[in-house]
């Protein structure tokens, strides 16, 4: 499969069915070698960013905000050839999901509070001296900005 046709497919979609494929796209390409502990605090920071509404309000949107993730850094016609790997991807994707649809208070979070990632050996971004919160595989994971989820109506409700 090529990178520019699983974001085409994608965007046909509606949001509800597109955001496992933009999520698992995102794990695959940036962490499709690393443990699922490594995937699932990937796929946390992009459903936190999609939380926060700073970034877009879905995942595809979050996960193709210029220059943050490895959907808009690799090249279009990038091939994602490795089904094992892709496979992988897919039910981390869906997993993520369906734990980050828990209350917060019971959710089991990997990465609590990150908001970015980087794999430190190849990058040197200007926010690393933010606090780290964890280091998985070669992934490092910081806390950049508190990020205050946006409510939903229904969230609002069971809150009260």
């Amino acid at each position: 499969m090529e990178l520019s046709f699983l974001l085409w497919f994608a965007s046909l979609l509606p949001s509800a069915q597109a955001e496992p494929l933009c999520l698992a796209t995102t794990v695959y390409l940036e962490a499709r070698d690393q443990s699922e502990l490594g995937q699932r605090a990937v796929a946390e920071v992009a459903l936190r960013r999609r939380d926060s509404g700073y970034w877009g309000q879905d995942v595809c949107k979050v996960v193709q905000a210029p220059k943050q993730f490895a959907p808009t850094l690799v090249p279009p016609s990038t091939r994602l050839n490795n089904l094992e790997a892709w496979e992988q991807a897919v039910q981390v994707a869906f997993a993520a999901q369906k734990e980050w649809n828990r209350p917060k208070a019971e959710r089991h979070e990997v990465v609590p509070g990150a908001s970015h990632f980087a794999a430190m050996r190849i990058a040197n971004p200007s926010w690393a001296s933010y606090p780290q919160v964890a280091v998985i595989d070669d992934h490092t994971f910081f806390r950049v900005k508190g990020l205050s989820a946006k409510r939903s109506p229904a969230q609002a409700t069971q809150q009260r």
